[in-house]
């Protein structure tokens, strides 16, 4: 595999750790914020942060990108329908 083939596919990968990663903290976030009024950013400074704002920013964009790179890269999706039995069918 030539370098840059395989540099790219390093970049790529640690890029999609780096988003779902980004996303879970996001998801932790919301549930906190749900279940106790407190949230990630008031370790930063609060809401109004510049800090909390660039990670709030961060965590939006990584959502958008596993939006859009999702049925690319999903395993469950990419799964070929015709090897499962349709609902109700006798197996």
């Amino acid at each position: 595999m030539l370098p840059l083939i395989r540099a790219h596919i390093a970049l790529m990968k640690y890029l999609h750790i780096a988003t779902f990663s980004l996303v879970i903290i996001g998801g932790v976030n919301w549930m906190l914020l749900a279940l106790t009024g407190w949230e990630i950013g008031a370790l930063f400074g609060g809401m109004d942060a510049l800090l909390s704002k660039a990670i709030y920013v961060l965590v939006g964009l990584s959502a958008v990108y596993l939006a859009v790179m999702h049925k690319r890269a999903c395993r469950e999706c990419s799964v070929e329908e015709q090897h499962s039995a349709p609902m109700g069918a006798a197996m």
